[in-house]
């Protein structure tokens, strides 16, 4: 299965925000979204980074509350790794898995489409092996 099919089931909005932006409006969309990321973006709607749940976490511990009135720019990841929609599921979430983080931003033809989540990536192999374990079971059941 590749990355287009679950942008295609879950849709390809993403929530961005400006580096300069105080790292509490990321919060705050990210709680009214529902989402456990955010997507760092230029005035001209390029890539800067991500911001990420562990990021506030790692952002509090060594710095405090405070630290939420900074500019997410300051905190952000640089240069996340990123997926294209025609990568498998299997090659995004064995990147994921090595590189211990839960988000990546999809790319294609230079531009970003969607973003996709460990979370999306598990439910639908889930859903793919039910099926595939149901179909085998209505295969046996009528031999």
């Amino acid at each position: 299965m590749l990355v287009s099919e679950i942008l295609a089931r879950k849709g390809n909005k993403v929530f961005k925000i400006l580096p300069t932006k105080a790292m509490m409006d990321a919060v705050q969309g990210m709680a009214s979204f529902k989402v456990g990321a955010v997507l760092v973006v230029d005035a001209n709607d390029v890539t800067q980074g991500i911001f990420t749940e562990r990021d506030v976490t790692r952002c509090l511990a060594a710095h405090g509350a405070g630290v939420l009135e900074a500019p997410v720019g300051e905190h952000m990841t640089r240069n996340p790794l990123v997926c294209k929609a025609t990568d498998s599921v299997a090659s995004v979430m064995s990147q994921m898995s090595t590189h211990h983080f839960r988000h990546m931003p999809v790319f294609d033809n230079g531009k970003m489409i969607g973003i996709v989540s460990i979370r999306d990536l598990v439910s639908n192999s889930l859903e793919r092996a039910e099926f595939e374990a149901e179909a085998m079971r209505a295969y046996v059941t009528a031999s």
